[in-house]
């Protein structure tokens, strides 16, 4: 298989994926930078409820773009444990419904298929694993997250304090998510890896 890297730039003012480019081209790998103007559209879509997953769709839409452009057929996301987690209790306080993202799916033309591989990794692993490895670490790249106070944010602090009442939090709620992070994977429905 063939592999490859985007980023998807918002062209916020706050956002520089500069450092990307020469640590990923330094690895041999071909390196796309995809700039929309997310951060223009989302000042219009600011102030309404879903704002994180309309700006998700939004970066979702240009990878898949630049996957199919590009020629390749499976999409790898960087969402990880801490992500899933923030979306899953996001999507209980605003939407009213127990859902997360999915490891694994077949968008609906069928023709990408899109893993998250780090979906049992927690966010500072990551950072470890970069810092360790010389990679930059760009941080958060949410348009609204440079201005404005985000669900988002809210819902991180409130599972960091949850945290230090009980370490096992992200071990407990990975295990409670797995039913929807899987659904639609009869193998990992069923517990089987």
């Amino acid at each position: 298989f063939a592999l490859g890297v985007a980023t998807v730039d918002p062209m916020s003012p706050e956002y520089d994926p500069a450092p990307l480019r020469p640590a990923v081209e330094a690895r041999g790998l071909p390196y796309y930078l995809e700039r929309q103007d997310i951060y223009g559209r989302a000042q219009q879509h600011l102030g309404r409820p879903s704002y994180c997953s309309f700006c998700a769709r939004m970066r979702r839409g240009v990878l898949y773009a630049c996957a199919r452009r590009e020629g390749y057929n499976v999409l790898a996301l960087g969402q990880h444990l801490d992500d899933l987690a923030e979306s899953f209790f996001m999507s209980l306080f605003y939407n009213g419904e127990l859902r997360t993202m999915k490891v694994h799916y077949r968008v609906r033309e069928g023709d990408l298929r899109v893993i998250r591989p780090l979906a049992y990794c927690r966010e500072r692993q990551t950072r470890d694993f970069a810092e360790a490895t010389g990679l930059p670490v760009i941080p958060e790249n949410c348009p609204a997250c440079f201005a404005h106070p985000t669900e988002r944010a809210y819902v991180k602090t409130l599972l960091a304090q949850q945290e230090a009442r009980d370490p096992r939090l992200f071990r407990q709620l990975r295990r409670a998510m797995l039913p929807l992070m899987a659904r639609g994977l009869p193998q990992l429905e069923e517990g089987r890896p």
